[in-house]
């Protein structure tokens, strides 16, 4: 089986990771810290805006089981790509809407998605997500990753669109 990973940010990474774990074809999700300027990320100064990361997931999926292209156009339905560093109650810049492309294919596939979601007109305002090469990855705290799973009434913004 073939397996590919993708990292992209929409806002509070505990309702993204669930939403997407649940597609057919995803084989494993891990919520972390990604696009930022320090050597390391923790929760406690990512939240503070300070570190530039963005709480991103990173996903391992089976490229024949569900393509990139599938992928972003789920993730362009469980957020609002118009808000500029915020979704729902949460703002600030780790809060913003990012791809982080892992090599030139996926950056063509999100460059394509994110016009065809723009020239769809199902959002009003221009669509802000940035689409960036990959950068590290940080896992976050374990408290954070399977969230909703260990508490299903936590708060979450995230919701099909």
């Amino acid at each position: 089986m073939k397996t590919e990973k993708a990292v992209f940010a929409a806002g509070c990474f505990w309702g993204v990771e669930e939403l997407i774990r649940a597609l057919p074809g995803v084989l494993q999700t891990e919520v972390g810290y990604c696009g930022g300027a320090a050597e390391t990320a923790l929760y406690n100064k990512v939240k503070t805006g300070s570190t530039g990361h963005a709480e991103a997931l990173e996903v391992v999926f089976a490229s024949e089981k569900i393509s990139f292209e599938t992928l972003l156009q789920n993730f362009f339905k469980l957020h609002d790509p118009t808000t500029l560093n915020q979704q729902g109650n949460d703002l600030g810049t780790q809060y913003r809407s990012v791809i982080f492309y892992q090599d030139a294919a996926q950056k063509e596939t999100a460059e394509k998605v994110k016009a065809e979601v723009e020239a769809s007109g199902k959002w009003k305002k221009t669509i802000v997500t940035a689409i960036v090469p990959a950068q590290p990855f940080y896992s976050a705290e374990d408290y954070h990753q399977d969230y909703l799973q260990k508490n299903p009434n936590g708060y979450t913004c995230h919701y099909w669109r």
